[in-house]
């Protein structure tokens, strides 16, 4: 999906707050939470999100999304990661 399309959908869908994230490469989140849900498009290197026992890598084009008060840990890739991000407060 194209970043700008997304960036309107964002807004569609009450998404108060977009911005873009650069994490570095190989840094290592452990468990904690956000208050305030998430929907991020990759747009470039990955992340390994973890919820439970779950492990799941995201890519370039892919999207996550994460409701407020959900546990989890975070693993930036190789070249770490990039991706659009909206954050729902209300």
């Amino acid at each position: 999906m194209d970043p700008t399309q997304f960036a309107r959908q964002l807004a569609d869908e009450g998404f108060d707050e977009v911005l873009t994230k650069t994490l570095p490469a190989g840094q290592q989140l452990g468990a904690h939470t956000h208050p305030f849900d998430v929907k991020a498009l990759v747009t470039d290197g990955q992340v390994t999100l973890g919820v439970g026992d779950q492990l799941t890598i995201y890519r370039v084009g892919d999207v996550f999304t994460m409701e407020r008060g959900c546990e989890h840990t975070e693993l930036y890739g190789a070249h770490g990661v990039s991706y659009l991000v909206g954050r729902r407060h209300g």
